[in-house]
């Protein structure tokens, strides 16, 4: 008849079970993915053609054009961006391309390396008193459009509010007006109750310029104009 093991060896037995159990989840990790900045730097399941660095910066400080930087931004706007580019309430051929092929904990991960990234320094000097209508329409918006103050939800230094309300301070100038156009555009649609198809359609387009030349020269220590108050939220 077999032997019955002895207390010893089946509480050794047990325990390298637990042992086993515990670590299967960390070995079947891809080492490609579970990392943000891996994801960054190697572009994971997207590919290293497609890898965030080759368009957003080493440093996550965007390309100075088209390109954002990623730097300082939320995660919960980082996550939540990814997953509107995949479902194409964000257009962007290539932004859908690549969220399409990075599951949930790849955002995730990648969304919390840039988010503690430090926000680099603004390009260029704030409009401000070079631009004094601008700054209002930036600080205070204009009642009688209906038009409520960029800073209600962006920051009067452009450091944003929340996951929802992205800083604005330090993106680029052609990527803040291009954004304005696409909500114009309906191209983007990833708005809570349509709030910037709503203001991208009551500003001019020489508006839509300027206001985005103001809150790109923005820095989250920059001053605001006191004499301006915001119209709404």
């Amino acid at each position: 008849m077999p032997s019955t093991p002895s207390p010893h060896a089946a509480l050794a037995a047990a325990s390298a079970l637990l042992l086993t159990a515990a670590c299967a989840p960390e070995r079947a990790r891809d080492p490609f993915t579970a990392d943000g900045r891996i994801i960054a730097f190697s572009g994971g399941d997207a590919g290293a053609s497609r890898a965030c660095f080759t368009c957003h910066g080493l440093a996550g400080e965007g390309d100075g054009r088209a390109s954002p930087r990623l730097a300082g931004l939320p995660a919960g706007y980082l996550v939540r961006q990814l997953g509107d580019y995949a479902d194409g309430r964000r257009a962007d051929k290539v932004m859908r391309q690549i969220a399409k092929v990075l599951d949930h904990d790849a955002r995730m991960a990648v969304a919390a390396y840039y988010a503690a990234l430090p926000a680099p320094p603004p390009a260029h000097a704030p409009a401000g008193a070079a631009d004094a209508a601008a700054a209002r329409l930036y600080l205070a918006g204009d009642p009688s459009r209906g038009l409520p103050a960029c800073a209600s939800c962006h920051g009067a230094a452009g450091e944003g509010r929340g996951d929802a309300n992205p800083p604005l301070a330090g993106q680029p100038v052609d990527f803040l007006a291009e954004q304005l156009h696409r909500w114009r555009r309906s191209e983007r649609r990833n708005d809570p109750q349509n709030v910037m198809l709503t203001i991208s359609r009551r500003l001019t387009p020489s508006e839509v310029e300027r206001i985005s030349r103001y809150a790109a020269g923005l820095s989250p220590t920059t001053a605001p104009a006191g004499e301006f108050q915001a119209a709404s939220r």
